[in-house]
């Protein structure tokens, strides 16, 4: 098991979070994930990771895989300038991951607390929520409510928004 996903176990464990492993195939898309999802339960989730126009503030976007995303709206809907996909450096440096492999757990590596967590508001009245556990061969299933506990733990701004 890589170090970047045995930390996000640790943290569960000691934050007290049950959680459920399902291994599967690389999947570096939600379209590759799709086909190893069947029979998880939960919502299944979409992660991007992107900046607005000057690069000074990143946003993790967590919504259900299938809901489109508007960047435009959303970043008139975060009252920011334009919202454009972050480099894979800029991935690395603020959540210790690569491309598909983007997942709120990434937060991990986000010591100063510098991305900002935009959550769909639908996300929140699911029972459970599925992510990579910072790699793209397993899916890790929680309860929302652990999930939500753990963004609190991280401290870094959470954002809950309709999109």
């Amino acid at each position: 098991m890589e170090e970047r996903e045995r930390r996000v176990y640790e943290a569960l464990e000691g934050l007290g979070i049950p959680h459920v492993r399902h291994e599967h195939p690389p999947a570096f898309t939600v379209a590759q994930a799709v086909e190893h999802w069947k029979g998880i339960p939960g919502a299944h989730c979409k992660n991007l990771f992107v900046r607005n126009k000057p690069g000074k503030r990143h946003y993790l976007i967590v919504a259900g895989h299938v809901k489109p995303i508007d960047l435009l709206a959303l970043s008139k809907t975060l009252g920011d300038s334009r919202l454009s996909f972050a480099s894979d450096e800029r991935m690395e440096r603020f959540l210790g991951l690569h491309p598909g492999e983007v997942s709120p757990f990434g937060l991990l590596y986000d010591e100063k607390h510098e991305v900002i967590v935009v959550l769909d508001e639908e996300l929140t009245r699911a029972e459970s929520v599925n992510f990579h556990p910072n790699v793209n061969t397993a899916t890790l299933t929680v309860s929302t409510a652990d999930f939500m506990k753990f963004l609190k733990w991280r401290g870094n701004k959470v954002l809950v928004v309709r999109m």
